[in-house]
């Protein structure tokens, strides 16, 4: 990508994430997104289709580049969990407020799909790393796409407290419903 159109993509995406901490983003103008930014009103239709794809892309940009979850986690570990998934809690809280606005009920069902997806298959690729060829009584697909549902369901509930338990509650919640899901007799 050209560096200029990097920098572009870059500033708008810090615009609208300071943006989506305060407020849900269908209160967001893009006069607003833009002038935050420092670009003009063509250059975010230029690199996204709406508000929802910037956020989107926002989020998929900090948690690849910050939190590395497109690595899998294998879930065959021990009692302790994995340094992937603690990185991968840290960055829901360093976010927490973002999260909350676009996942919570006068948020972006757009962002919340793609934020599903990427767990998704993050879960996906974990369980074919865990029990390659295991042929489950689920379908693989299936079973990834529920679990990244709790999971998530447990994370949209943990930012959602007031106060927000620490990260390591949340790590813990989310390691212990991973391993009761994988476990022998579940």
């Amino acid at each position: 990508m050209d560096p200029r159109a990097a920098r572009t993509r870059a500033s708008l995406q810090r615009a609208i994430l300071d943006l989506a901490a305060e407020r849900p983003i269908g209160e967001i103008p893009a006069t607003e997104i833009v002038a935050r930014a420092g670009v003009n009103r063509s250059s975010l239709y230029q690199h996204f289709e709406d508000r929802e794809e910037l956020l989107a892309s926002a989020l998929e940009s900090i948690e690849v580049a910050h939190t590395r979850i497109d690595h899998p986690v294998t879930l065959s570990g021990g009692a302790e969990p994995p340094p992937e998934l603690q990185r991968f809690v840290a960055h829901f809280a360093e976010y927490a407020a973002v999260y909350r606005t676009a996942l919570g009920p006068h948020g972006s069902a757009r962002v919340a799909t793609r934020v599903r997806a990427r767990i998704t298959a993050v879960v996906h690729e974990g369980i074919m790393l865990s029990a390659p060829g295991s042929g489950g009584a689920l379908p693989i697909e299936v079973e990834a796409a529920g679990t990244a549902g709790a999971l998530l369901g447990i994370i949209e509930e943990w930012i959602r407290r007031d106060p927000m338990p620490s990260t390591d509650t949340a790590t813990a919640w989310l390691w212990g419903y991973l391993r009761a899901a994988r476990s022998p007799s579940h």
